[in-house]
């Protein structure tokens, strides 16, 4: 079993260090503001087969690239995230 803390370092950290994405992956300083906040007890994926874009929920608070995308469990309309890609 994983624990959420390694769970959320495998999910940000990890392939942040691994493709070499110096602005990304950590909180702090200098970064690029990509945060989630959520209830680990109230996520929940809606999505089914018949309506696979369904919202999940459980995330209060989505900042991207700096910007609020979801409010309060809300998207904003916000679209600021964009493509990342490998300098090697």
């Amino acid at each position: 079993m994983v624990t959420l803390e390694e769970a959320i370092r495998r999910m940000t950290s990890l392939p942040a260090l691994k493709f070499q994405l110096k602005d990304r992956g950590l909180i702090k300083e200098g970064m690029t503001a990509d945060i989630v906040v959520f209830d680990e007890v109230q996520v929940k994926d809606l999505s089914t087969f018949d309506k696979p874009h369904a919202y999940s929920t459980g995330f209060h608070y989505v900042i991207v690239n700096g910007v609020l995308t979801v409010d309060n469990e809300k998207h904003t309309g916000a679209r600021a995230g964009k493509a990342l890609y490998s300098k090697n």
